[in-house]
């Protein structure tokens, strides 16, 4: 019995032992399973102890001139990039002095990182140069949860075309909430080309996944690369710019506030795109990036301020060529038509000056001499044209032929930050002054290009190649190829027409002629390449008045057409067409004769006007 009964106890404390290790057992696995299956972060954090995610990013596109010369391309950089749950006890004097940072950056680098995520990767240092990485690479092992991912930084060929191509610059959290594509630290065109053309210059980003041993050094591919992607680069760009137009232009505006925009009325296509004062593209370029924008955003010539695409300016005279049209297509005036003029016109109490010149004048001598009587009264016969049975009807009728050639709205092509100018509605004249309260007289200073218009350089330069067709224009755009420059892009080759007659352009192409030859442009005339042009002086009600003139050439095969615009330099005869002239020139020759001319535009600065 005594046996029988210790028998029994032991059974007892062997069921209450074995119990208590099935309860250990089942507690054990619980917490496995919840550190395995349910709790993804320590299987994270044990994967990361070993598995490096390396993003491959890809080369961004080239971009290239008209004629294939390179223009923007890359440049290898080094970010430093930090997985907080790796790092354990480092020298951070040691680590600090080889970045040359202080121990406080190094601290609330780490922290933010930190709070992004512990076990995924985040930049810790951007852009190293190569020779820091050179001797930070040799002693990164001391460094457990830091390693080095290559990056490109854009590079110029030279320091032009910086409103054109644009800069990129680092994605915010808005783009990154909006496209899954990009993460912190990425970066995206922010303005120009780099802006317009995002999705095909950036290409498409790889994966690497790196083993790494307790020494943070990489001992080869997971899983032989089995996981890796790789990386697509960008695709090029290829430009409709001419370079040596580009550098000519932008060296013809130093000192100068204003731009030049050319365009090969055939295609629509720019040749050149110049905003003064410019800067080096390549200050918004690498880690200096943000004090250089601060920097020129405070600089208050406002080189950041793209003038041929932004800047609205009234027409001034360059407009009497779009009005006479319009007055042509109308029949209220015919070519040989004829009005004198005594130097003022008076209309209701307005009155308009004009220059000294030959009376009476006809379309073509109107132009010629820039007559301002001869255009209000055009303009007046328009508006009052009883046809219409009433201004506002009329008014509409008018600023749609405005519309047509481009003016008031934007074309909508690759140009990034386009803006659409000014030109008023009937309806803002009715709020202005009551329906019935407005004229012809009300709105005479429209007739030579003032009053409620505002218009781009762009806009000039869209509507003297479209006068140069005779009639027609194609989207003005910047962008001749994408990755095959023997496939053009055809985004932009339908033709815009605009509802004047032939015949009418015709007339006002030779007013332009005569305008070089023998009227007021005639000092920019260039020996041997026959020019149309139209010089305007537009009042500047803070200054001195802006210089402008528009241009085609040749005149019986427009290969350029081109509007300068000098800011505070008074007539337009004397700086925007010289300009233009040279400008021609250099395009059609390759090199320009007439250097005495030329000096003179080089040594001539602005820049001191008022704005």
């Amino acid at each position: 019995m005594q046996i029988h009964n210790k028998s029994g106890q032991y059974a007892g404390r062997r069921k209450i032992v074995s119990g208590i290790i099935i309860v250990v057992g089942l507690v054990l696995l619980g917490r496995l399973f919840m550190l395995q299956i349910i709790d993804p972060s320590y299987k994270a954090f044990a994967r990361s102890n070993f598995l490096r995610h390396i993003t491959d990013y890809p080369a961004r596109g080239l971009i290239y001139d008209r004629h294939g010369e390179l223009l923007v391309y890359n440049e290898v950089h080094y970010d430093l990039m930090v997985i907080p749950g790796q790092v354990g006890d480092i020298d951070t004097l040691e680590f600090c002095r080889l970045l040359n940072m202080d121990v406080s950056t190094f601290e609330s680098r780490l922290l933010q990182a930190r709070r992004h995520s512990r076990f995924r990767a985040s930049v810790f240092e951007r852009q190293i140069s190569k020779t820091t990485f050179a001797a930070f690479q040799e002693k990164m092992f001391r460094f457990p949860g830091f390693f080095v991912q290559p990056r490109t930084l854009r590079r110029y060929t030279y320091p032009i075309a910086t409103h054109t191509f644009g800069y990129v610059g680092e994605a915010g959290p808005g783009i990154i909430g909006n496209d899954p594509y990009y993460r912190p630290g990425d970066f995206i065109g922010i303005s120009g080309i780099e802006r317009a053309y995002e999705k095909e210059l950036r290409g498409q980003k790889g994966l690497r996944i790196r083993m790494v041993d307790v020494f943070n050094r990489d001992i080869g591919p997971f899983h032989d690369g089995r996981y890796d992607t790789l990386a697509i680069a960008g695709k090029d760009i290829y430009t409709t710019l001419d370079t040596q137009l580009q550098l000519y232009g932008e060296k013809l505006m130093q000192n100068k506030r204003g731009s030049i925009v050319a365009i090969e009325p055939a295609t629509g296509e720019v040749l050149t795109l110049v905003s003064a004062p410019s800067f080096d593209p390549g200050l918004l370029v690498g880690r200096q990036r943000t004090r250089n924008y601060r920097m020129l955003q405070n600089d208050t010539l406002k080189p950041l301020f793209n003038r041929a695409l932004m800047a609205q300016y009234p027409p001034g005279s360059v407009f009497k060529l779009v009005s006479t049209l319009i007055a042509l297509q109308e029949g209220v005036v015919e070519p040989h038509t004829r009005y004198g003029c005594g130097g003022i016109y008076h209309a209701g109490g307005i009155s308009v000056r004009c220059r000294s010149h030959p009376s009476p004048v006809n379309v073509v001598t109107a132009i010629k001499y820039s007559c301002n009587t001869y255009s209000s009264i055009i303009f007046q016969n328009t508006i009052n044209n009883p046809v219409f049975g009433g201004i506002q009807h009329a008014f509409s009728h008018w600023r749609d032929y405005l519309v047509s050639f481009g003016f008031g709205r934007t074309f909508g092509s690759d140009l990034a930050f386009e803006l659409p100018g000014l030109v008023a509605t009937a309806d803002y004249y009715d709020r202005l002054y009551g329906r019935s309260g407005w004229r012809s007289q009300t709105i005479l200073s429209l007739g030579i290009g003032q009053g409620e218009l505002g218009v781009t350089p762009m806009q000039l330069a869209n509507m003297t190649a479209a006068i140069a067709n005779r009639g027609y224009y194609l989207t003005p755009h910047v962008v001749k190829a994408i990755d095959d420059p023997s496939s053009p892009n055809t985004r932009y080759s339908l033709a815009n027409n605009i509802p004047i007659d032939k015949e009418h352009f015709e007339t006002i192409v030779h007013a332009m002629h005569m305008v070089v030859e023998d009227g007021t442009g005639r000092f920019s005339r260039i020996p041997g390449i026959s020019m149309a042009g139209k010089t305007g002086t537009v009042q500047n009600p803070h200054g001195e008045n802006h210089s402008v003139f528009v241009a085609f050439a040749p005149v019986d095969d427009p290969q350029i057409a081109i509007s300068v615009v000098v800011e505070n330099a008074g007539y337009g005869s004397v700086w925007a067409a010289p300009i233009a002239s040279l400008m021609i020139e250099q395009y059609l020759t390759g090199k320009v004769q007439r250097k005495w001319f030329e000096d003179r535009v080089l040594n001539q600065s602005f820049l001191t006007a008022q704005p």
